[in-house]
């Protein structure tokens, strides 16, 4: 995996599952991040071949759960992102999928109270030895490339001093969100602190914060000296914003996870939560799409909605064709 002038999806809970990272790709993201899964939930799992849809799935033991789903089309940039706060953890999950995606992420970031109450994400922050851990062990026993995304602290030169430690362990890149752990997405991201530590490293630095367009894309580059870009609000908005070339209307986007969502499985809670996120940046969901979304119980009630009723016949009388060959 090569770090150097990538675009890259960000990952982003209940929303980067499989759907929305192949959209991300059709559009142009060259890596494409999972969603965080906890190391806890990843090891309950198993992997199991899906050859109805032609995946890799990862299902919890004795369930019908998905924990996390992949496929061919994307091992080469798929990055699984865990959370974590245990080395040893880290390695039974890390190695469970490593030789299913492209590289495995340590979340070092994430503010919300679920993953710093584990010890996990943002809290990680204020145990650099705990982090030296973590990834040294990751890097020794796995050969797929280790990478993790932290968040700045409270001065630029803490947040180098932790960046050349995360860089010693030999992790292959570092993502930076330009935001503190107590800043608010509607705070400016600080972008010069991200140059502060590209400048200091040698490894490449995964620029992350307030790229809404993509012209905003080569103003992150230049600002801070990042030749990579990781997008997150911005692609949840509209996935075209990885294409150089025209961005396409986001009910279009739109229609189209939709489709990819009901080819690929997805999980229903999954696809109506990433599509209401996308309808309250340009809309409301007290209009009947919204509503008709809310009450959606399934995925042919979606493809109703979207007047794909005969694309979702369709996949399904493939699958049970399939079945049938079995």
């Amino acid at each position: 995996m090569e770090y150097e002038n990538k675009l890259v999806l960000a990952p982003m809970v209940r929303v980067g599952t499989l759907p929305f990272r192949l959209l991300a790709a059709d559009y142009g993201a060259d890596i494409t991040y999972a969603e965080e899964i906890i190391d806890h939930k990843i090891i309950k799992c198993e992997r199991i071949v899906n050859d109805y849809i032609r995946s890799t799935d990862f299902v919890e033991k004795g369930t019908d759960n998905v924990v996390f789903r992949t496929c061919n089309e994307e091992k080469g940039r798929v990055v699984f992102q865990m959370g974590t706060s245990d080395a040893v953890r880290a390695l039974k999950a890390a190695q469970l999928v490593c030789k299913d995606v492209a590289a495995v992420d340590i979340n070092m970031g994430c503010p919300k109270s679920f993953s710093v109450s584990g010890g996990m994400g943002a809290a990680l922050l204020t145990k650099p030895d705990l982090i030296h851990d973590i990834l040294t062990t990751l890097r020794r026993n796995i050969d797929t490339p280790v990478t993790c995304k932290i968040r700045l602290l409270k001065s630029s030169q803490d947040t180098v001093e932790l960046a050349r430690r995360i860089e010693k362990t030999g992790v292959s890149a570092l993502a930076v969100h330009g935001r503190q752990v107590a800043d608010r997405p509607r705070d400016p991201a600080k972008w010069k602190e991200i140059a502060d530590v590209v400048s200091a490293l040698t490894i490449p630095v995964i620029a992350n914060g307030d790229v809404f367009e993509y012209d905003d894309i080569q103003r992150i580059k230049v600002a801070t000296g990042a030749s990579s870009v990781m997008v997150a609000r911005g692609a949840l908005w509209n996935a075209s914003i990885f294409s150089p070339i025209v961005k396409a209307h986001w009910e279009d986007v739109k229609k189209e996870y939709v489709r990819k969502s009901i080819l690929w499985d997805n999980d229903v809670k999954s696809t109506k939560h990433t599509l209401k996120e996308m309808i309250m940046h340009y809309s409301c969901l007290e209009f009947p799409e919204g509503k008709a979304i809310i009450k959606s119980q399934n995925l042919a009630d979606l493809a109703k909605v979207y007047g794909d009723e005969e694309y979702y016949e369709s996949v399904s009388a493939n699958r049970i064709a399939l079945d049938r060959h079995a």
